[in-house]
């Protein structure tokens, strides 16, 4: 005689068993819904890598408070936002590097994005003639943590401006945002809120590189 307690035992183990092979079907069946429909997002080819390009960073010097171009060699993406990226994201390592002429601290991501507006949303005459508008969104950790000071705080502006235009032509002006929103100043000085020409900055670059004027 089989005592009452195995036989409700044996029952919740047969009806577990039949549950469990039931949702294992299921699963099974889905499965082989999505590789016929072509749902499976796995990649099948390792991600290109960028290839190194000649590329112009206008680099801040703070003992005499000029803009310098410096030519790198830097692993560039084809996308104009994310290479816009790339390029700021290098620039602003360097100032955080050892020995660098202009220190900032830096921080894991200091440029969350640059967004690149179509012409005709851009503020200038420049705009309506093919230029564009770049909107830089800075890491509130690292406007946070930059140095106060009209001059300090300007040459990072500036440099900015004339690396993206030395590097993307249409880029005729700039705008910044921290953590996307609106900052009135980036440490207490530069005005985050007006629209700068990256042609002033790189006009500036070009002088202090060649004080002479010679070609």
């Amino acid at each position: 005689m089989i005592p009452r307690y195995q036989k409700i035992v044996f029952v919740v183990l047969l009806v577990v068993s039949i549950v469990m092979g039931t949702i294992l079907v299921r699963l099974r069946e889905q499965a082989h819904d999505r590789l016929l429909k072509g749902e499976d997002v796995a990649p099948t080819v390792a991600p290109a890598v960028a290839p190194a390009e000649q590329a112009t960073l206008v680099v801040a010097n703070d003992s005499d408070g000029t803009l310098v171009e410096e030519a790198q060699s830097l692993p560039l993406p084809k996308d104009a936002e994310a290479r816009a990226r790339a390029l700021l994201d290098k620039l602003l390592d360097m100032y955080a590097g050892p020995g660098s002429l202009h220190p900032v601290p830096g921080v894991p991501k200091s440029v969350l994005q640059v967004f690149l507006l179509p012409e005709a949303q851009g503020t200038g005459a420049k705009a309506a003639n093919g230029g564009q508008l770049a909107v830089v969104d800075l890491a509130g950790a690292f406007a946070d943590g930059h140095p106060s000071g009209i001059l300090t705080e300007s040459l990072t502006v500036e440099s900015i401006c004339g690396t993206l235009r030395a590097n993307l032509p249409r880029i005729t002006e700039v705008r910044f945002l921290v953590d996307g929103q609106p900052r009135a100043t980036l440490a207490g000085h530069a005005d985050l809120t007006r629209t700068y020409l990256t042609g002033d900055s790189l006009a500036s670059a070009a002088v202090a590189g060649n004080p002479e004027g010679r070609p």
